[in-house]
């Protein structure tokens, strides 16, 4: 038998993080929005059982459920993070063998387990619920698809105590069978249309499917999904992440923009913040793009868009460098006259900061620079984000997300400690 694997899931993450630190919200419907407060991106059970789906405008869904009780909550991406970082560093005590596959899953090998599973998995649940609060529900099987299907059922059946285990042909098929095929792992409407056209209606029939046949149909991802459904593996366990072959920052503005220096003030936020990203993953940068547009949703307003690679002369990683490239490049696309909506940067092509070639007149960032970013980056995040940066990237910030329901972030912040 193939070594078992198993998928811990964070049972309705951002709704169990916002609970965590308010007791009294257990049990309330509750929505977690997303950015500027626009739409519906977690729900509690209970706000499921109101039939609040996923992407539901906000101003829709507060008209339609008003006095419904709902609790509502803007996106606490700080808060939700280092929570998920505790989880994670709960799970790494129960294996050598971790992938983090988003914020909120992760991947097990139980490799070794195999005569004390059930009781090993039920340790893990109990053991990250008692030392970060947060419920999992843990699913086992042969490959890393039928553990998705086996942590769907163990959220789904309460009898299961929030474990469930697919070792067996005979269970497999029959979690299988109660399953749609939009419910498999990777398995999106569109696709599952080109699959019913060809006489695949079920994941039963997909799990019977000639693997070639799937290959000639589809391609090899859909080859591999055959043969994990059958319990041969065919994708591991990612120990160690990739390398990131770009990094973006940009976010919608809370409110619309029209002026030049909080254009350039949004700007050099989001060239700060990717060039921390890029630090910490030990990269650097030749290149980077500026964006900015309008709001596309208002045809009663006149409409702009544009975007400017700035190539730099050799690759760095050094803030200093990079808002004065950045600043260049919106240079290069402003228009006055427009009131934007989103601008942003992206870095395009990541290389390993070591690797940098420099050249008789042009060098790679000196110690002084790498110093000066390494201290740059302890401090803000020993005090918070934005406790140092550049003058350009300082000011009032009234383009900021609108938030107008966003909780404390309870782990990451002296003053918004639990007062008890």
């Amino acid at each position: 038998m193939a070594r078992p694997v198993a998928l811990v899931d964070c049972n309705n993450f951002y709704a169990s993080c916002e609970r965590l630190f308010q007791p009294s919200l257990r049990g309330l419907p509750i929505v977690v929005l997303s950015n500027n407060d626009g739409c519906v991106i977690a729900r509690s059970n209970e706000a499921k059982a109101l039939g609040i789906a996923m992407g539901d405008p906000w101003h829709l869904v507060k008209d339609r459920h008003a006095g419904s009780g709902i609790v509502v909550r803007s996106s606490n991406y700080t808060l939700y993070g280092d929570l998920s970082a505790r989880v994670m560093r709960v799970l790494s005590d129960f294996t050598p063998e971790l992938e983090v596959y988003s914020i909120d899953e992760a991947f097990l090998g139980f490799g070794g387990f195999e005569h004390r599973l059930e009781a090993h998995a039920r340790r893990l649940r109990a053991t990250v619920l008692q030392w970060t609060g947060i419920p999992v529900s843990v699913g086992i099987a042969p490959t890393k698809t039928l553990a998705k299907v086996a942590n769907r059922t163990a959220k789904r059946d309460p009898a299961s105590g929030g474990v469930c285990m697919l070792l067996t042909r005979e269970a497999q098929e029959e979690a299988l069978g109660r399953m749609e095929l939009t419910d498999l792992w990777g398995v999106a409407s569109r696709l599952a249309e080109r699959m019913r056209a060809i006489g695949i209606t079920t994941p039963l029939e997909l799990r019977a499917t000639d693997p070639q046949v799937a290959r000639r149909a589809f391609n090899v991802n859909i080859e591999r999904m055959v043969h994990e459904l059958r319990g041969l593996p065919c994708l591991d366990l990612e120990r160690h992440s990739p390398d990131r072959k770009s990094i973006m920052a940009t976010r919608s503005f809370g409110r619309a923009v029209g002026l030049r220096r909080e254009m350039e003030e949004a700007v050099a936020s989001h060239t700060a913040r990717a060039a921390e990203k890029m630090r910490r993953q030990g990269l650097a940068t030749a290149s980077l793009i500026v964006f900015a547009h309008t709001n596309r949703h208002r045809p009663d307003q006149a409409q702009y868009g544009a975007t400017r690679p700035v190539q730099l002369t050799v690759a760095t990683a050094d803030t200093g460098r990079l808002t004065k490239a950045a600043m260049f490049g919106l240079d290069c696309i402003w228009r006055d006259g427009f009131l934007y909506k989103k601008a942003g940067v992206i870095f395009p092509a990541l290389i390993k900061a070591g690797a940098v070639q420099g050249s008789l007149f042009l060098h790679p960032d000196d110690p002084r620079s790498k110093l000066l970013m390494a201290s740059i980056d302890a401090l803000n995040r020993r005090y918070g984000r934005g406790t140092v940066g550049y003058g350009t990237a300082t000011g009032a910030k009234g383009w900021t997300l609108r938030a107008e329901h966003l909780s404390a972030r309870y782990t990451t912040r002296w003053g918004d400690l639990l007062a008890v």
